[in-house]
């Protein structure tokens, strides 16, 4: 059996590359199930130092739906893409190392070194050592923090000067806020939201029913078989890829051409970033942290929206992409107009849609020196 057949998924004997690994125990999720012993892979850059004061010279990067630990640094070994926000991190970057001390977790859920549906279940339990496959536990954004927060905890850091993320990993970033006041000093939310909005969870469930369609599915246990659901992952990497970039960009890049191939130059495109995908993700932490986002509400449980924003005391800034039609720009002048302690929103200009917070290094970086100071 090809492994790259069926998941992309980093598995235990594979090059850990420049990940570091933390158990943290176990998890209790807010639905009363547990996900025991779990492993939580990450990446730092720098010397973490503290303050007589309790805080710390610690920025936690928070990654989106696809991302992983690795937030910069070249491929090789255990790396297949380079970093994938590679000029924000190093000496006299924006996240500059020879001040900060940056730590990246993989999420909780994921595929790319921590515990998710990949990750064998423990001996002992029921199935152990067989990969969770479908079984593994619905998350939440909260679960999902709460297993960054025990991270921290075993690392010795009770305050970060700061976390930042954008998209999927600015839901979090703000969880962290508004759970986590007393531990956050600054923020930085980036073309991201307070809740997901219906029309973006109608996105992923027809991302996700393209996965379960996929007739090598098989209920997520497919681990064991010759070929996994690569053509319903590589589909809805395509409609989330829509989704990421902005009409003008795909009308003025594509628009009508077809290559000498025969094939429309924007279908090839999402051809080539569904495969790039399928090479290095699993299809069941896709749906389960695709799943994730939906729960996604910060208001839920807390008197809602306005009550828990005005849990957050960091010194915040928040940032959306003017061409954003995935989080569009209403969504990030809500986070700025609610939350106390932040300034008026800043939009950066790009034509690259929601991408936009990856791609536009110069503007995002300026955001970035600011806040840390």
């Amino acid at each position: 059996m090809d492994p790259s057949l069926v998941t992309g998924a980093w598995r235990t004997g594979d090059h850990a590359g420049h990940r570091q690994f933390a158990d943290v125990g176990d998890v209790a999720l807010e639905s009363g199930s547990v996900v025991p012993d779990v492993q939580i892979a990450y990446e730092t850059w720098g010397e973490l130092r503290t303050t007589p004061d309790g805080g710390s010279n610690a920025v936690l990067v928070l990654h989106a739906l696809t991302g992983d630990s690795h937030v910069a640094g070249p491929t090789g070994p255990g790396h297949p893409s380079p970093g994938w926000w590679d000029p924000m991190v190093g000496p006299g970057a924006p996240m500059d190392t020879d001040r900060f001390f940056v730590i990246a977790p993989n999420i909780l859920g994921g595929c790319q070194g921590s515990t998710g549906p990949a990750s064998p279940r423990p001996t002992g339990s029921e199935g152990g050592g067989t990969p969770w496959g479908g079984d593994f536990p619905a998350l939440t954004v909260r679960d999902q923090v709460a297993a960054e927060a025990a991270l921290l905890d075993g690392l010795g850091i009770d305050r970060l000067h700061a976390v930042v993320g954008g998209s999927a990993g600015g839901m979090r970033a703000l969880e962290w806020a508004v759970e986590h006041p007393a531990r956050v000093e600054r923020l930085l939310l980036l073309a991201t939201s307070a809740y997901a909005s219906g029309e973006q969870i109608a996105l992923s469930r027809t991302q996700v029913a393209a996965i379960a369609g996929d007739p090598h599915y098989t209920g997520g246990h497919y681990y064991d078989q010759d070929v996994g659901p690569l053509t319903g992952l590589d589909l809805a990497r395509r409609v989330a890829h829509i989704a990421y970039r902005s009409e003008a960009e795909l009308s003025q890049r594509f628009g009508r051409r077809v290559q000498d191939d025969g094939r429309w130059a924007v279908d090839s495109y999402l051809q080539h970033h569904g495969a790039k995908l399928v090479s290095r993700f699993d299809a069941n932490s896709y749906i389960v942290l695709t799943s994730a986002m939906d729960s996604h509400d910060v208001g839920r449980g807390r008197g809602g929206l306005e009550a828990a924003l005005g849990r957050v005391t960091a010194h915040t800034t928040v940032a959306g992409i003017d061409s954003d039609r995935l989080y569009p720009l209403y969504q990030q002048e809500e986070l700025a107009d609610l939350i106390p302690t932040a300034g008026p929103l800043h939009v950066v200009p790009s034509p690259h849609g929601h991408d936009g917070f990856l791609v536009e290094a110069d503007h995002v970086g300026d955001l970035l020196r600011d806040l840390l100071g």
